[in-house]
């Protein structure tokens, strides 16, 4: 869902900056299903409100291997009568250095409808939308691509504070944003407790999100990366984004300490 998906996608990463300019990928690999569940609150109690799953199989894209990531978010029957939700966002990350080649996004939130098919020349610095074509900055991630670029980020080498920029391409626009490193603690969510490093994401303004540092989110410490739980103020309410389940990791999801 909209509110999930960019909750989660919108880990939103100057350009040129080498983190976010071409790596292999070490953390995740083809058939990965991660489910994610959201939680809202309008007066302290948290209740399930959807949820998004995340896929990734390995295809081809113009004769080159890609990965090809996808997010399905939908919100529950009953939440369906305050505010429903289908959303679909998909990227054609590039196997090599994990830069998009295709991006679309085909939104259904409470009755606004979006789409956009986007096609990037990273070598000539454009994007071709369904809306026409823009110049972008290098390395431009997508909303979707970013989330499986920052999982390849080595935080070791980065001081507590330190931000982490990138660039993102969305709604035909160039975003310059960042990651702040928050460090390492251990992290209770509903699927159970884990070790974790914490980051805060530099949002865009918009109209669920205010913009600016006020999420926090929780990776897995370990070689995977895993998204665990997101906690975000929306415009009214807040939200919690729970990792509640996972097939074909990479690795051993060795930073879980204990299930709830």
């Amino acid at each position: 869902m909209g509110l999930l998906i960019l909750s989660i996608c919108g880990l939103g990463f100057t350009s040129g900056n080498d983190d976010f300019c071409g790596t292999k990928n070490t953390a995740f690999k083809e058939d990965e299903v991660v489910v994610m569940k959201v939680y809202y609150s309008a007066l302290g109690a948290y209740i399930g409100a959807g949820e998004a799953t995340f896929t990734t199989t390995l295809e081809r894209y113009n004769g080159k291997p890609v990965y090809h990531c996808v997010g399905d978010g939908k919100t529950y029957s009953f939440f369906d009568n305050f505010f429903k939700v289908r959303d679909r966002y998909e990227s054609y990350i590039d196997t090599n250095n994990l830069v998009p080649y295709k991006f679309i996004r085909n939104v259904d939130e409470g009755g606004y409808k979006k789409y956009n098919n986007v096609t990037f020349n990273q070598s000539a610095g454009t994007a071709v939308s369904t809306n026409g074509v823009f110049k972008v900055t290098n390395c431009i991630q997508d909303v979707v691509s970013a989330v499986y670029y920052a999982r390849n980020i080595d935080f070791n080498k980065y001081k507590v504070d330190d931000k982490i920029p990138f660039d993102m391409f969305l709604d035909d626009e160039v975003f310059h944003l960042y990651i702040r490193y928050m460090g390492k603690e251990k992290i209770k969510t509903r699927y159970g407790k884990f070790n974790a490093i914490k980051i805060k994401p530099l949002l865009i303004k918009g109209t669920i999100f205010e913009g600016g540092e006020k999420m926090n989110a929780w990776i897995s410490d370990d070689p995977n990366h895993l998204l665990l739980r997101v906690e975000s103020p929306i415009a009214v309410g807040s939200i919690k984004v729970d990792m509640m389940g996972y097939r074909n990791l990479r690795y051993p999801l060795s930073s879980l300490i204990s299930v709830k």
